[in-house]
């Protein structure tokens, strides 16, 4: 019933990697490596692989030196007497005529390698190793041609594949937004401003960030609103927010009257940074342009060139990709939590109650689900309290929830009987009625008696069973009362339970979301709901709630409801008459079975 989106595995990072980076390799004529600063292997070229007998997918991932590198003996060479190792940990290029790598098979390869750093991002360097079978003849290649060829491309080529995975493993704009700053300074600019095009057609100046010594700081006094996408203007800005294409950019650029109000405020921008230089481009989505980014330099002395357009916008369609992405995620959740507060109710106002419910839908789901809670008065006076759980956490779902939500408040209305014999009844119509499959489900009467003590009815359908918690901190759950879930048709017939609510007592009414995880029995999880409510027994229900909420497993991706009621502490705060009275006394002991054919 999972479905995980926005989450990009390890593995999935190695593949890229490889993708990008493997192609550029196999240009080189040798075998080739590159390393992560963890020393992971993250690519190899083809030569590698033969020379090595060791398949690209086989070795990503592993540590390259406990892998590969070799005494001449075959032995394991130790890190601290390690060339390339050492060569690394200074960061420094290297090359050796003789030395060893450990084969596929066992053997060992005798060859003559190279090491010289390789930059993945402005705080991550790796390397890459170059190395051929050994041959005395043969001349050493010297590190400068890689550094004046290959080299500068490898690391743009890491540069766009951590930029890839890093915008796909999120779908909130402005962590997208955050994770591209950080790739991008101080690697390629001093500066990054990005203006989006919002949905009613206005330029957002939404982030100028500026790198130094100290790290990256926001310059939130240069953002804000540009006014509409100029439809003739040719200045670079402009032209990029129609989608024109990339733009070499200086302060002289703006420095004429502005023909626009984007062009005084790019004025500005130049004279605040103090940039020298700038490159701009578009931010194309799928379907339109979405905006624009522009990298700057005040303290590179390096001005940018038409060389350095390429990636940027290599850079700018993995940003446009993911950015499009996290709008139409963003658009999906609003819909589907306006959804999902039509489809629960709120809660009546009860005298002498206190009453409070939490829902937390499935975080990488649809964002709406099929478990539900419902409060609602019924005819003679008494409270109805449900908490229930449709299979799936999707549209579907959420569906299923609401038709049977409807149709439980017409039974539970309608028909002035104990609760097992409405959720009998209720069962046996669902399939003639719904397309709802299985579902479980707590039905609750709850009533002031005569005797000024709160009194619950209830019959559970396979759902977990109800927890009490006294005001002096004790908890034990309701388990009475308990048959088997909805839609199962076996013909079993339920039964009631009832319990007398202590002075000052919650109870709390939950789906499984709060207590179940994969890696735990779901004994444990019941546990320790029990202890951790039984310490919030004084707390007011809001922070009691919030705290249940908080303490759910962390591993456990289902969605969550919570339906928590407290009965006053001292003496009766429902007065005389209120329609949520009994007409009599009611049994006193807790949580025992009662009549399915007795009075509610």
């Amino acid at each position: 019933m999972n479905d995980t989106v926005g989450a990009v595995s390890p593995r999935e990072r190695l593949v890229t990697l490889q993708r990008l980076l493997g192609g550029a390799l196999d240009r080189l004529g040798a075998g080739a490596y590159a390393v992560d600063a963890d020393w992971a292997l993250v690519a190899m070229n083809a030569q590698a692989e033969m020379l090595l007998g060791l398949s690209a997918d086989e070795a990503l991932g592993q540590d390259a030196h406990d892998l590969l590198h070799r005494q001449a003996n075959g032995m394991r060479m130790p890190r601290s007497q390690c060339s390339i190792m050492e060569a690394f940990i200074a960061g420094q290029a290297r090359q050796e005529k003789q030395g060893f790598f450990a084969r596929g098979d066992g053997t060992l390869l005798t060859a003559s390698w190279l090491v010289t750093p390789l930059r993945f991002t402005p705080r991550e360097t790796g390397a890459l190793v170059v190395f051929h079978e050994y041959d005395p003849a043969a001349v050493p290649l010297p590190a400068s041609t890689l550094h004046a060829g290959l080299l500068p491309e490898l690391e743009r080529l890491a540069l766009l594949a951590e930029t890839t995975t890093q915008l796909t493993a999120t779908l909130d704009v402005n962590e997208a937004l955050d994770r591209l700053v950080r790739l991008v300074i101080p690697m390629l600019a001093d500066w990054m401003v990005v203006d989006l095009i919002t949905e009613s057609g206005h330029v957002q100046r939404t982030l100028v960030a500026h790198g130094d010594e100290s790290g990256v700081t926001r310059r939130p006094d240069l953002q804000g609103t540009l006014l509409s996408v100029p439809e003739t203007s040719p200045l670079p800005l402009s032209r990029a927010l129609r989608g024109a294409g990339s733009t070499l950019a200086t302060p002289q650029t703006y420095q004429g009257p502005p023909d626009t109000h984007i062009a005084a405020e790019q004025h500005r921008l130049f004279d605040a940074t103090g940039m020298h230089s700038a490159v701009i481009a578009p931010i194309r989505g799928l379907r339109e342009v979405l905006g624009a980014l522009t990298l700057g330099r005040s303290r590179k002395p390096e001005p940018f060139t038409t060389a350095e357009i390429p990636l940027l916008e290599d850079i700018t369609r993995r940003a446009g990709l993911a950015l499009d992405n996290a709008r139409l995620y963003q658009r999906q959740r609003k819909v589907a939590d306006t959804m999902q507060r039509h489809l629960l109710p709120q809660l009546p106002s009860v005298p002498g109650l206190e009453m409070n419910a939490r829902y937390l839908s499935a975080p990488y789901a649809s964002q709406v689900g099929g478990d539900w809670y419902d409060v609602f008065r019924l005819p003679d006076g008494a409270l109805a309290l449900v908490i229930g759980d449709v299979a799936g956490h999707d549209l579907d779902a959420a569906a299923g929830m609401a038709q049977l939500r409807n149709i439980l408040r017409a039974y539970a209305w309608s028909q002035q009987e104990p609760p097992s014999v409405i959720v009998d009844r209720f069962d046996r119509s669902l399939p003639h009625i719904t397309d709802v499959g299985m579902a479980t489900m707590v039905l609750g009467r709850l009533q002031l008696q005569a005797d000024e003590q709160w009194q619950l009815q209830w019959t559970n359908a396979g759902h977990p069973a109800p927890l009490l918690v006294t005001d002096d901190g004790q908890a034990h759950y309701l388990t009475g009362g308990h048959s088997i879930l909805l839609g199962a048709q076996a013909g079993v017939r339920r039964t009631d339970a009832t319990s007398t609510l202590p002075p000052g007592a919650t109870l709390v009414l939950y789906t499984d979301g709060l207590i179940e995880s994969p890696s735990h029995p779901i004994d444990d999880g019941l546990e320790r709901l029990r202890r951790h409510a039984a310490g919030l027994a004084r707390h007011p229900l809001e922070s009691f709630n919030d705290a249940l909420m908080e303490a759910r497993p962390s591993d456990n991706d289902d969605d969550v409801a919570v339906l928590t009621l407290r009965v006053p502490a001292v003496g009766p705060r429902a007065p005389r008459g209120d329609a949520v009275r009994g007409s009599r006394g009611a049994p006193g002991d807790d949580d025992h079975a009662g009549s399915r054919n007795g009075a509610a």
